[in-house]
């Protein structure tokens, strides 16, 4: 089976069992497997994985060599102590600038097909040219980091080692740095252990929330699959200029203020929440979505009021806290010299 449909079938496995629902007497443990973890990373065949090449990328995205004033490395927005995101409404970038939006978590990338909040880069390593090159992010020109790594010799030992007869140019830092990026997968949560098949693992509450997200609340519309996310681009309707995917999909009136559905792995470590950071915890999230949104002609068609009492946002909540495991511990690397 092709990877395209293996996909397909694995979509309409996940629709119809969150759809049956509705369904008397469906339990939430039923749902479970449609959100069992996956056993392995996928890697691009263009850019295969190698532990050697993950090492290099490592160094290079906790390396502030990176940055043009070297004051800067990937882990400036994307910490791994706060999810990796970074714990202010939005990223700060070169010389203390505020940039326009809240840097999303490099959680789980390699299951995405496109990055950034409004999805203009088709790959990782695509996207993480773009902020080592923004001149309000790290403002660094690809060729003078070539010609910067190459100063340092290390690092030319460990690229000709990782890339043999082709050294450090800009494709083989991009690719070591998007291969160690593949790398950076949630924790094992309580609900993973619950999906497979601890019964005591999470909450009766948090099993109530769990029905509640997949079928009242209506949150699986958006937030399907193992890393609670649909990869696709939906107005909201939080107040904001920032026209979001429309910058990239024009001719699209619904991309107007649409911007990527986040993953909810980890999601405790990842406060505050939304494109702009301004939704400061769960119970403004779920406050949020109750609310229906700003209405206008590109809401998303999924965005209606929800009518939940104190009891089920309390189990909502519940459930979204199960998803966040045991704080992952990233041992800095010996950065070459």
């Amino acid at each position: 089976m092709s990877c395209f449909h293996a996909r397909i079938a694995y979509f309409l496995v996940v629709f119809g069992v969150v759809a049956g629902l509705g369904a008397v007497g469906v339990r939430a443990d039923q749902l479970a497997s449609a959100y069992k973890r996956p056993e392995a990373i996928p890697f691009p065949a263009a850019n295969p994985y190698t532990p050697e090449k993950a090492a290099l990328g490592k160094m290079l995205y906790f390396d502030p060599r990176v940055s043009n004033g070297q004051n800067m490395n990937c882990a400036s927005c994307h910490n791994p102590s706060f999810g990796w995101e970074a714990p202010l409404p939005r990223a700060i970038g070169s010389q203390n600038t505020p940039l326009g939006r809240h840097a999303p978590t490099v959680l789980n990338q390699a299951w995405s097909d496109e990055f950034f909040w409004d999805g203009r880069s088709k790959t990782l390593e695509d996207q993480a040219a773009g902020p080592i090159e923004a001149d309000v992010e790290m403002n660094m020109p690809l060729p003078k980091l070539v010609e910067r790594l190459s100063g340092i010799e290390d690092y030319v030992t460990w690229f000709n080692k990782v890339f043999p007869n082709k050294g450090i140019t800009k494709r083989t830092i991009l690719q070591a740095i998007a291969t160690y990026e593949r790398t950076v997968v949630s924790s094992y949560a309580p609900f993973d252990a619950w999906v497979d098949g601890d019964k005591t693992a999470i909450s009766e509450s948090a099993k109530r929330g769990f029905k509640l997200f997949a079928g009242k609340a209506r949150c699986a519309d958006c937030h399907s699959g193992w890393n609670f996310t649909d990869n696709k681009y939906h107005d909201i309707g939080l107040p904001s200029e920032d026209i979001g995917r429309a910058a990239i999909d024009k001719s699209n009136p619904k991309a107007k203020h649409a911007f990527k559905t986040p993953g909810l792995r980890d999601l405790t470590q990842r406060m505050p929440f939304m494109h702009d950071g301004s939704v400061a915890d769960l119970y403004d999230i779920v406050a949020h979505y109750a609310s229906g949104g700003i209405q206008r002609p590109s809401l998303s068609p999924l965005m209606k009021p929800l009518d939940l009492n104190q009891n089920e946002i309390e189990d909502l909540i519940a459930f979204m806290k199960s998803l966040t495991g045991e704080k992952a511990v990233v041992a800095l690397p010996i950065l070459p010299n």
